[in-house]
C-alpha cells in the first residue's frame, strides 16, 4: 500500500528539486492577488451552491472554482507577460500562493465549515412544531452556543426573519450573531489548526517516503508549468480537445434551457430505474454519472485501484441482494445512506487501515518524537512546514483545547475525547488517504466515533446534555465530509513541493487564507438568507442537513426509561470489517500481484463511491486498453486530453455561475451532487 502508481503505469509527478533546487519566498503581489481571490471565491461558492443550487463548485476535494480562478490567474500572467515583459508574469510559486488560498477558502466557504454551521444555529427553533418539538427537546445547549434565546419562546425574530427574509424597514440581528459566531468560530479554528499541524507532521512520509501520487495535484500542476521541459499543457491540441468536449456537451444542455426542441444530453442514469425485479428492485440508489472530471482524475490512477473502487461498491450491492434474498432485517446507518452491515464495515476497515498507516510511518514517527524530545540522532526539519516539535506541540495543545471547549460546553470529557480524536485520527486522516492515494474527488465516510460506541454501549445512557451535544457535533464536524480540509491542505503541500515554494511560508499563506475567507463568508452567509429568505436557498444545507442529526438523536429523548436496543449486526460486521481489511492488507503487501486494495474496500459504501463509481470504471477500461496495447508512451501522450476534460467541465461551471449572476438564467445541474 506504500505506493499508488506502479512505476511502469503512472509516475508521480516530479517533486520539483525540492531538496536541492533553492525555494521560493512568498512575494507580496501574490498574497494580494491571493486574498483578492479569496473574497471571490466566497462570493461565487455561496452563490453557486446556496442561490443557483444546481452547482457545486465549492465542496469538491478539488474546487471546480479553485481551476477556474487558476487558468484566469495564467490568462492575466500571459498579459502581462506580453505587455510589460516576462518579468512582471506569475512564477509558478507565485501562482502556488494564488492557487492554495482559492483552495481552503472553497472548502471555508462550503460544506467543508460555514455551509454546515450557520444554519445549524437557528435551525431547531424555526422547525420546531408540535411533532418534531426540536425547541424543547434541545434546549440545553449554553446559551453563547446560539443567536436565540433557549430559554425564551418557541418562535423568535431571528430564526423566522433568516428563514423568511426581512420584514420591511427591519434590520439584519447581526449582534445576536456575535456571541455564536466567535464561539463556534474558536472550536473550528481549534480543529482547523489541528489538520494544519497534522499536514506538517504527515508531509514527508506520504510525500517523500511512500510517494503518493497526489493525482488532484496534477492538473494544477501541470497548468503552473511546474516541469517546462515538457512544455505547457495549453500548448497540446489533446489539452483542447479535451477542453471542447464538456464544453460542447454542457453547452447543448444550455440550449436545452432556451430551446427545448433541443435534446438534453444527460449527465446521470438512474440504474434502479431498469431493475424491476426481486430483489433488484429493492437496492440502494445506484447511479451511472457522467463527470468527464472524474473519469480525467482516475484516469491517472493506477489500474488495481481504479478496478478495487467499482468492484468493491457493486460488491456492496451484490451484498444487499443476498441480504433481501435471505430476509435479513437491513437497519440503515444512522445519518448515512448504507444500510448498517455496510456501514459497519466500513468502520472495521477504518480502524484497521490507520493502525496499518501508523505502523508503515513508524521510523517517521520515530524521528519526529525525538525531534520533540530532543533527544536521539539530530532530525533535519528546517526545510519543513514547521520543526515536528512546533507540529507536535501545536496538534496537542489544538486537540485538547477542542477537547476542552466541548467538556466546557457540558459534553463529558470522554465523550469529547472520543469525538474529537476519532475525527482527527480515524476518519479524517482515511478519507485524507483516499484523496492523496486513490484521487477521490469527494470525500464521505458512512460512520461517526460515536457508533464505535453504540457497538458496545447505548446512546440512551448518556443523559439528554450529551445527546445535545453529540447532535450539534456530529452536523458541524462529523457527517457530510464534501470538502474535509485537511485534504485540501496536504494537496496544498504537495503543490508547493512541485513548485518550490517554501514551506513554511506555506503555512502563513494557508492560515490567510483560511482567516481571510471565514470574514467573508461568515457575514455573506449570514446576510443572504435575511435578505432572500433562507427557505429560497438550498434546502439541503438550509434544512435537511442541520436537522439530520437531530432527528436522529430525538429517539433517544422519547423513548422513555427503556433503552433502545443495539441490532445484532453492528459488531458482526464491524469484525467482518476488521478480518477483511486484514485480509486484504496482508494480501497485498505479499503478492504484487493482488488486485485489490483496501481502501477500494473502506470507501465502498459512501456517498462518494455512489456519485463517482461509475466514472472510475470508464476510466479503468479507458487505462486498461491504453496500458495493454499502447503502453506508458500511449498512457503519456492520452493524458493532456483527460486533463483537459477536467479544466472543461470545471471552467464551464464558473461560467455558468457568472452568467446565473449576470442574467439570472439557471443553469443545467453538473454531477457533482
Amino acid at each position: 500500500m506504500s505506493e499508488t502508481l506502479n512505476p511502469s503505469e503512472s509516475p508521480a509527478l516530479p517533486l520539483g528539486d525540492s531538496e536541492t533546487a533553492p525555494r521560493q519566498g512568498v512575494t507580496f503581489r501574490s498574497v494580494v492577488a491571493g486574498i483578492l481571490c479569496v473574497a471571490l471565491v466566497c462570493v461565487l461558492v455561496t452563490q453557486a451552491e446556496l442561490v443557483v443550487q444546481s452547482i457545486r463548485i465549492g465542496y469538491l476535494q478539488l474546487p471546480p472554482v479553485s481551476i477556474a480562478l487558476l487558468a484566469g490567474v495564467l490568462l492575466v500572467s500571459q498579459l502581462m507577460k506580453t505587455i510589460f515583459g516576462k518579468r512582471f508574469g506569475f512564477a509558478p510559486a507565485e501562482m502556488a500562493v494564488v492557487y492554495v488560498m482559492s483552495i481552503v477558502a472553497a472548502m471555508v466557504s462550503s460544506h467543508g465549515v460555514v455551509q454546515k454551521w450557520l444554519p445549524l444555529l437557528v435551525a431547531p427553533i424555526y422547525f420546531s412544531n408540535n411533532t418534531s418539538n426540536y425547541f424543547n427537546i434541545f434546549n440545553l445547549f449554553p446559551k453563547s452556543m446560539l443567536p436565540y434565546d433557549p430559554n425564551g419562546s418557541p418562535k423568535q425574530d431571528v430564526a423566522t426573519w433568516y428563514y423568511e427574509g426581512l420584514p420591511k424597514d427591519a434590520a439584519i440581528p447581526w449582534h445576536n450573531w456575535i456571541g455564536p459566531v466567535l464561539v463556534g468560530g474558536l472550536l473550528l479554528l481549534l480543529v482547523i489548526s489541528a489538520f494544519i499541524f497534522l499536514t506538517s507532521l504527515l508531509r514527508r512520509q506520504w510525500i517523500d517516503s511512500e510517494k503518493l501520487a497526489f493525482p488532484l495535484a496534477q492538473l494544477p500542476l501541470e497548468m503552473m508549468g511546474h516541469d517546462s521541459t515538457s512544455g505547457s499543457i495549453f500548448s497540446k491540441p489533446l489539452t483542447w480537445g479535451g477542453i471542447l468536449l464538456p464544453v460542447i456537451i454542457y453547452g447543448i444542455d444550455w440550449i436545452h434551457q432556451f430551446a427545448p426542441s433541443v435534446p438534453l444530453i444527460p449527465t446521470s442514469i438512474l440504474l434502479n430505474t431498469y431493475l424491476t425485479t426481486p430483489p433488484l428492485n429493492q437496492i440502494a440508489y445506484t447511479p451511472l454519472v457522467y463527470s468527464f472530471a472524474a473519469i480525467g482524475f482516475f484516469y491517472l490512477l493506477s489500474t488495481d485501484i481504479l478496478f478495487s473502487i467499482w468492484f468493491f461498491f457493486l460488491l456492496t450491492r451484490i451484498e444487499q441482494v443476498i441480504a433481501i434474498s435471505v430476509n435479513m432485517d437491513m437497519p440503515a446507518m444512522p445519518m448515512y445512506p448504507p444500510p448498517l452491515f455496510v456501514g459497519y464495515q466500513t468502520a472495521g476497515a477504518y480502524v484497521v487501515l490507520v493502525c496499518y498507516f501508523f505502523i508503515i510511518a513508524k521510523p517517521h514517527l520515530s524521528r519526529v518524537w525525538q525531534a520533540v524530545l530532543g533527544k536521539g540522532p539530530y532530525v533535519n526539519d528546517t526545510q519543513e512546514m514547521m520543526s515536528y516539535r512546533s507540529a507536535a506541540i501545536g496538534l496537542a495543545v489544538s486537540l485538547i483545547g477542542a477537547i476542552a471547549m466541548l467538556t466546557s460546553m457540558g459534553m463529558s470529557l470522554w465523550l469529547s475525547a472520543l469525538e474529537i480524536l476519532g475525527f482527527v485520527f480515524i476518519i479524517a486522516i482515511v478519507m485524507a488517504r483516499t484523496t492523496a492515494e486513490a484521487g477521490m474527488l469527494m470525500t464521505e465516510t458512512t460512520f461517526r466515533p460515536i457508533d464505535l460506541f453504540r457497538i458496545g454501549g447505548n446512546l440512551h445512557s448518556l443523559g439528554p446534555v450529551n445527546l445535545n451535544m453529540l447532535a450539534f457535533v456530529d452536523n458541524l464536524l462529523l457527517r457530510d465530509q464534501r470538502g474535509l480540509i485537511l485534504t485540501g491542505l496536504l494537496d496544498s503541500a504537495r503543490v508547493a513541493d512541485g513548485t518550490n515554494l517554501k514551506r513554511p511560508q506555506l503555512v502563513r499563506v494557508l492560515v490567510i487564507g483560511i482567516l481571510v475567507a471565514l470574514c467573508v463568508a461568515v457575514p455573506l452567509q449570514i446576510y443572504l438568507p435575511y435578505t432572500t429568505g433562507g427557505l429560497k436557498m438550498d434546502s439541503w444545507m438550509m434544512h435537511n442537513s442541520p436537522l439530520t442529526s437531530l432527528n436522529d438523536y430525538k429517539q433517544y429523548f422519547t423513548a422513555g426509561s427503556q433503552p433502545i436496543r443495539n441490532p445484532w449486526q453492528m459488531p458482526v460486521f464491524f469484525g467482518v470489517g476488521v478480518a477483511m481489511t486484514i485480509f486484504l492488507t496482508v494480501m497485498r503487501s505479499m503478492f504484487y500481484w493482488w488486485p485489490l486494495h483496501p481502501l477500494g474496500y473502506a470507501i465502498a459504501g459512501s456517498w462518494s463511491t455512489v456519485q463517482f463509481w461509475f466514472p472510475c470504471f470508464l476510466a479503468w477500461m479507458f487505462k486498461s486498453v491504453t496500458m495493454r496495447y499502447g503502453g506508458v508512451a500511449s498512457y503519456q501522450r492520452l493524458k493532456p486530453f483527460f486533463l483537459g476534460m477536467i479544466i472543461g467541465e470545471f471552467s464551464v461551471a464558473v461560467i455558468s455561475v457568472l452568467v446565473y449572476m449576470w442574467t439570472g438564467y439557471v443553469p443545467p445541474p453538473f454531477p457533482w451532487g
